[in-house]
């Protein structure tokens, strides 16, 4: 964060100080633990948590400033609204940084993996901020703005949103020069009413962008490529047919992975990347577009695509335990990433020649359509050739499948019985585990992971007393 005194930024967001003037030189923190010297605490009231109740401790840890909706006796800048005013202030950084390149990513699936992609590429390139964990929102984001100082070069932002107009507020406070749209889809659509709605709330990043900043396109649904009639600039389209600039060719899969061509303007390089899945190519080919827009060496971009692995927990995490592969997806889940994910666990179990076993939770956020999906998605797997569907408080995914003898479908009312079934698990198999995010499936992948770990001790234990009988 550009250093600032306590009074400027009182006056930045039209707060009142309490206390006297000092120097923040450290960005703001929502968590007190995570408060350093120098630093300004948020003070957010939640439906559990009241923010203010931690403010002391944040001062402990080091902080020297806390914003506040209601006065405390640390020293406080006092506002009608927290969350307003961090926005606020972020609009000023930005205001202070003009030589920063805001790169803003938005779409229902693949953001926090371009996310990553992307900060390998431009890390090693020149000073990077990037947002830790799912920061895409109205805090998240000018959380994230600041992290800069006038060292940065580049700020990567993910922008979600769960009503129109949120995306066209982030971009208020961000002003990106680049804004890319990777796809829309049905993830949150039980909040939106439409896709056509979703498209509305995505194309906002586009419609937002100034004349002199590029827009970067998906050509993976009908909506994306539309929205650049929003935008009087430069367009780079990316995809996998002969319309986008940047394209992959000659697609293989190699254990799980995919190798491709990547085409772009400059020339073709080979690229074989490390993260698991065919619907990876999207967000790699999403991250060239970003790096030719930028005028990076096609060489750099490629081979910084072949050396990336996924920074953020639980998503495809690819568990190769004692002769048995667990693949924990457990962060979210939508159709569409949900279609993928079965894709990757059909892949590997035709490669290891073991039986599959998607043990999948509920989607949420899909409103009216949400039985129909959750039954798509199991006959999908049933299309697939899975050997068993595992319906973890989930048994929608299953009612299409009760007269089919080629997959076997289990219905766990929780985790715990979930868990217990995962016994019957062999080797060479291949575990999938997914669901939505309040589902928490990642602890039913760790308690699987545990299971097998004993199991396999015990087996080994069981033949060492038979040798030495």
């Amino acid at each position: 964060m550009i250093p600032l005194m306590a009074s400027a930024i009182a006056q930045i967001v039209g707060g009142v100080l309490y206390g006297s003037d000092i120097e923040v030189t450290q960005p703001p923190v929502l968590n007190s633990n995570l408060a350093t010297p120098g630093s300004m605490c948020l003070a957010l009231v939640g439906e559990k948590v009241d923010g203010h109740l931690f403010v002391g401790d944040a001062f402990v840890h080091g902080a020297v400033l806390a914003l506040v909706s209601r006065q405390v006796e640390e020293r406080c800048i006092v506002v009608p609204d927290v969350t307003k005013a961090l926005g606020l202030l972020a609009m000023h950084i930005r205001d202070q940084l003009p030589k920063l390149i805001v790169i803003g990513i938005t779409g229902s699936q693949g953001k926090t993996t371009t996310k990553d992609l992307l900060t390998h590429l431009l890390s090693s390139v020149a000073s990077t901020i990037a947002p830790i964990g799912n920061f895409n929102n109205e805090l998240g984001v000018p959380l994230t703005l600041l992290q800069c100082t006038t060292e940065t070069k580049y700020c990567i932002l993910e922008m979600g949103a769960r009503h129109e107009g949120d995306i066209r507020a982030l971009c208020q406070i961000s002003r990106p020069n680049i804004g890319v749209v990777l796809k829309v889809g049905s993830a949150h659509l039980g909040e939106f009413g439409s896709v056509e709605a979703i498209a509305r709330t995505k194309s906002e990043l586009i419609a937002s962008l100034d004349p002199d900043a590029i827009a970067i396109l998906g050509l993976y649904d009908s909506f994306t490529p539309d929205m650049a009639r929003l935008h009087e600039g430069k367009i780079i389209y990316f995809g996998e047919t002969s319309k986008a600039q940047v394209r992959a060719a000659d697609i293989e899969v190699r254990e799980g992975r995919a190798h491709f061509d990547l085409v772009t303007p400059q020339g073709r390089a080979a690229v074989g990347l490390r993260i698991v899945g065919l619907h990876q190519i999207s967000n790699a080919l999403a991250v060239a577009a970003i790096g030719s827009a930028l005028a990076l060496p096609l060489d750099l971009i490629a081979g910084s695509l072949s050396t990336a692995q996924m920074l953020s927990k639980w998503r495809m995490e690819i568990h190769e335990l004692d002769d048995l592969l667990l693949i924990n997806d457990a962060y979210n889940a939508s159709p569409e990433s949900m279609e993928a994910a079965l894709r990757v666990l059909a892949l590997y179990a035709q490669e290891r020649g073991g039986q599959s076993w998607a043990f999948l939770g509920k989607m949420h956020e899909l409103g009216e359509s949400s039985t129909q999906e959750h039954g798509d998605i199991g006959t999908l797997a049933l299309e697939l050739g899975i050997d068993h569907l595992v319906c973890v408080g989930a048994p929608e995914y299953g009612l299409r499948l009760r007269d089919q003898h080629v997959i076997t479908v289990h219905v766990c009312d929780n985790m715990l019985s979930a868990q217990v079934l995962a016994r019957n698990i062999s080797r060479g198999d291949v575990i999938l585990v997914k669901a939505s995010r309040s589902e928490k499936l990642e602890e039913l992948a760790s308690s699987i992971e545990r299971q097998w770990q004993v199991q396999i001790e015990m087996q080994a234990e069981e033949l060492k007393r038979e040798s030495d009988s």
